[in-house]
């Protein structure tokens, strides 16, 4: 297992568009994700134990955003043919057994992960009303093990999108799994 951290914020970068299925049998978009102060793109998965150890948080992190009119859509992009942990089906069981309040989405070509540039699990992408890159950083200080009482890092950034379309210039990466991505891709 891998170890990386994404690279920084590169500030106003445009969301790039997608359509995906998600574990609730819809197909989501951009423009259907996006709330109207902004976007969370988060790309996770299921078996990483950095995603598994800030999933809660995660959670009540996006449930919040969402009273700042911040939107949220996870992104599965790893192999799943090789990490059966991560399979639809298994995406459906995790989605419903932590009801997930965000759409839970199927990148099987893992063309949106290269589009995004993402390289890891989890990976942070927060986007203004505008669809501008404004936050590449992490949940919190927790790796594998929970930071008790850690600033949330990712939460603030994205109220402050909120209410001023700008995220803050100083930011730590996000560190997780890398991608598991297809031999051939």
């Amino acid at each position: 297992m891998v170890s990386l951290q994404p690279p920084l914020c590169d500030f106003g970068w445009k969301a790039r568009p997608f359509d995906l299925l998600g574990t609730d049998g819809k197909r989501h978009t951009l423009e259907s994700a996006r709330g109207k102060n902004g976007l969370l793109v988060m790309f996770i998965c299921n078996h990483c134990p950095y995603v598994k150890s800030i999933r809660e948080r995660i959670i009540r992190d996006v449930r919040e955003l969402q009273l700042h009119g911040i939107n949220s859509i996870a992104i599965m992009s790893n192999d799943a043919a090789e990490y059966a942990e991560d399979s639809f089906d298994n995406m459906k069981l995790v989605s419903q057994q932590y009801g997930y309040p965000f759409p839970y989405v199927l990148d099987e070509t893992q063309q949106i992960a290269k589009d995004y540039g993402a390289v890891c699990t989890p990976d942070f992408f927060g986007f203004n009303s505008q669809l501008e890159l404004q936050y590449r950083g992490r949940l919190d200080a927790s790796r594998k093990e929970v930071t008790p009482d850690a600033p949330r890092d990712l939460f603030n950034a994205m109220v402050q999108v909120a209410q001023s379309g700008l995220g803050p210039r100083d930011q730590v990466a996000s560190m997780g799994c890398s991608i598991k991505w297809k031999e051939d891709a």
